[in-house]
């Protein structure tokens, strides 16, 4: 690591520690119960199930979950969105608002990203949730944890960002809620507790839980049952999810006993997250699926798995790269290659140089039908060329494709509801001939 590199990421905790210091003022005046939630993926879904369960009892950390992102929400400000001055007004705005405001809602539900190291922590040993939800555990951001095994810290990447998120765990109060299907969960919590770094109480969900999982384009049913003694509960969606998401459900279940609540099995108006597995009607009666917000291995394989669960004809995968995966991304990229050939599509447009070098000689033994290119105009050329109106197509990966969906939407103002609509993410766009 450069010495350049090493500043960046102490400057990065200098100046959060800074708006921890005021932001601080005002959650320590608020004083809420804590409820985090963490992990690689799915984050975001699962803060929106609490929503939908508690309602106005609690406050929502939606579009924060780094360490400068949660001081700025608890006071009610938003972060930098595309104008550097921001930062200039940010650094005046939170020691002035912390002097006054304060939320006034019972529970705090935040999310807590694992992104680089020691942000868990940093965020953990300050908010000390009473109640930590750990949904996932992957290779997300594997980039910023391969330091850490270089330096010999950890003797893989998996097991730097399983400690990494179990810094939640660690500081938890009360309750922590994990996927005991995960081994490295499963190692990390009984270490904490050997070393008797936590009095919270663990309690272990698990995928034998789902009973039934029926999904469709613009429909999902789950009938969770956690035990024999206990009676079976049917979950309902007006959007695609995957199967995966039982045990969020199962920890959703645990959470609501726990906090001796009314328990909500009707989603079915639930507005997802930008990005995240929503529904459109397409041009010429195509159907879209949105799942372009992330693409990590994990939530890829997931995804996958959902889309070859769907029985309808004409799977279309469309499939951008994966990104910060650092020295494992030829890996991962073949992985990738492993699991869309499982869903067998019709067909199949990647887009950027990872695919094209990792993914596509994969599928081309495979027989699968390819289109690659680095460019989404040409992928979108390529898709109003050969689309009949039948097919269904599902988005996962970078490489722009919220643009391109966009331009195959049949009704134009759903665009409201697709990811990156920031002034940021509009630059950035036009700025690669995406207008």
């Amino acid at each position: 690591m450069t010495p350049v590199m090493k500043f960046k990421k102490k400057f990065y905790f200098y100046v959060a520690s800074y708006f921890r210091f005021f932001a601080n003022m005002a959650f320590r005046r608020w004083h809420p119960r804590v409820i985090a939630i963490t992990g690689s993926v799915g984050k975001t879904t699962m803060l929106n199930l609490v929503e939908c369960t508690l309602g106005n009892k609690a406050h929502y950390s939606h579009d924060a979950n780094s360490a400068y992102g949660i001081a700025f929400d608890l006071v009610n400000l938003r972060g930098v969105t595309g104008s550097k001055l921001r930062w200039f007004y940010l650094f005046l705005a939170v020691p002035f608002k912390s002097l006054f405001y304060r939320h006034k809602e019972k529970f705090y539900v935040v999310e807590i990203d694992g992104e680089r190291p020691h942000e868990a922590e940093f965020l953990a040993s300050w908010l000390k949730p009473e109640v930590t939800l750990w949904v996932s555990l992957g290779l997300s951001h594997a980039v910023q944890f391969e330091q850490q095994v270089k330096d010999g810290l950890f003797s893989s990447l998996d097991k730097a960002i399983a400690h990494e998120f179990a810094m939640l765990p660690q500081y938890t109060q009360k309750l922590v809620i994990i996927d005991g299907d995960v081994d490295l969960m499963n190692r990390a919590l009984a270490s904490i507790k050997q070393k008797n770094l936590t009095n919270a109480e663990v309690i272990k969900c698990y995928k034998s839980s789902l009973k039934s999982y029926n999904v469709e384009p613009n429909h999902t049913s789950f009938i969770i049952k956690k035990s024999e003694s206990e009676e079976s509960h049917e979950y309902i969606f007006n959007c695609p999810m995957s199967k995966d998401l039982a045990i969020q459900l199962t920890m959703l279940e645990t959470l609501v006993d726990y906090l001796k609540l009314k328990p909500h099995y009707d989603f079915s108006n639930i507005r997802l997250a930008p990005g995240r597995n929503s529904y459109f009607d397409g041009i010429n009666g195509i159907k879209i699926i949105d799942s372009s917000y992330n693409a990590h291995l994990i939530s890829v394989k997931s995804i996958l798995g959902m889309f070859k669960s769907m029985r309808v004809p004409h799977k279309w995968l469309v499939i951008g790269d994966i990104v910060d995966q650092g020295s494992i991304e030829g890996e991962e990229h073949a992985k990738l290659a492993d699991e869309i050939i499982k869903v067998k599509p019709e067909q199949v447009i990647l887009i950027g140089r990872r695919t094209k070098k990792y993914t596509a000689p994969i599928l081309k033994n495979a027989k699968i039908p390819l289109y690659i290119t680095n460019d989404p105009r040409e992928a979108l050329q390529f898709l109003k060329k050969h689309l009949t109106g039948r097919e269904t197509l599902l988005f996962k990966g970078s490489q722009y494709l919220e643009w391109l969906i966009e331009k195959l939407l049949k009704n134009p103002e759903d665009a409201k509801y697709l990811p990156r609509r920031e002034k940021a993410a509009v630059k950035r766009r036009e700025k690669r001939g995406l207008n």
